[in-house]
């Protein structure tokens, strides 16, 4: 067996191991664990939404509990300052009594940060996230503090037309790897998790990576080839959700911005992971369109038009992937 090979299913072991132990927890979401798994390899940021009480939290708890890193959780609320985020210099006194300016990191210094409820907090403490979700440091006083690594963010939020929230700014969209929609569970999904939460004990979960992993695997996720065929169709994707280009008639008609750049590279990493996962070396078109929608559909700014009417970024991707050959 070759040494990629034996990389390959190392990776595969691990996160098969990852998703079996969040699965003692989380019933059902099989998509969601999955597009977690996959943004936890590729370095990527992930934000879940759905309504209020569906284990979006207690997913990200669960997967600090699985892997061994420094875990923080930020609770976001209208009040909350990005100082309060990022941290602060405050003045400190040495054990001479002299006085000095010291750093006091904010809770953003961790491996796995959950943004809990993201959108409830003001655009200003929102955009304390995008220099560590881009750069991996924080800038205090104009002196650059990195983060730890890997530096993984799970951000939370319910949907917009909820009460008491704030659209999250572009900028800072574009800077999730995945959005994940969390969806209500079914009849016997909601049964067992009425079994499991109101007996006398959770289940354990076991931990089965540390930071050292993670960043192993992300590094054999990086190596898997693509072809170019292949990377061309999902560049093509990507322009295809841009109105003033050659794009399918819902694009252009629902469509105010498209996808930037890190769509585009969010879909041939996740699309490696993605075939890894399945048990492959090589990419193929499949994967690709797998994993577009939670790469796009966040990075999609629609119109009037499509608010209107109510036409979702999902359905508008939908489109574009049946409009858009593969050669």
């Amino acid at each position: 067996m070759t040494s990629s090979a034996v990389s390959a299913e190392r990776l595969q072991d691990t996160a098969r191991a990852i998703e079996q132990e969040i699965g003692r927890v989380i019933v059902g979401q099989e998509a969601v664990v999955r597009g977690v798994v996959i943004s936890l390899l590729a370095g990527g940021h992930v934000l879940l939404e759905g309504l209020p009480g569906l284990g979006k939290t207690m997913l990200v708890r669960t997967l600090a509990e699985v892997l061994h890193l420094q875990y923080s959780r930020i609770q976001f609320t209208p009040d909350l300052m990005p100082a309060d985020v990022s941290g602060t210099n405050i003045l400190a006194e040495d054990q001479h009594g002299g006085r000095h300016f010291a750093f006091q990191a904010g809770p953003i210094f961790a491996n796995l940060v959950l943004a809990d409820e993201i959108n409830r907090a003001t655009p200003k403490t929102q955009s304390a996230l995008l220099e560590a979700m881009q750069e991996q440091t924080v800038t205090v006083a104009n002196t650059a503090h990195p983060l730890p690594r890997p530096f993984f963010v799970l951000a939370t939020q319910n949907p917009i037309e909820m009460e008491g929230t704030y659209p999250l700014p572009e900028a800072e969209l574009d800077r999730f790897f995945f959005k994940l929609n969390v969806n209500y569970p079914s009849r016997e999904q909601l049964n067992e998790i009425v079994r499991r939460t109101t007996g006398g004990t959770l289940a354990p979960v076991r931990r089965v990576a540390d930071d050292e992993t993670i960043l192993e695997l992300q590094a054999i996720a990086r190596e898997v080839p693509v072809a170019n065929h292949v990377a061309d169709y999902a560049v093509r994707l990507v322009l295809a959700t841009h109105p003033e280009s050659d794009a399918p008639e819902p694009a252009r008609r629902y469509v105010r911005y498209g996808a930037s750049p890190r769509a585009a590279q969010a879909i041939v990493l996740a699309a490696k992971i993605y075939a890894l996962l399945s048990g492959r070396f090589n990419v193929a078109y499949e994967d690709v369109r797998r994993v577009a929608p939670p790469a796009l559909r966040h990075r999609l700014i629609l119109n009037f038009e499509a608010e209107a009417k109510a036409v979702s970024p999902d359905t508008v991707i939908r489109a574009i992937l049946e409009a858009v050959p593969e050669e």
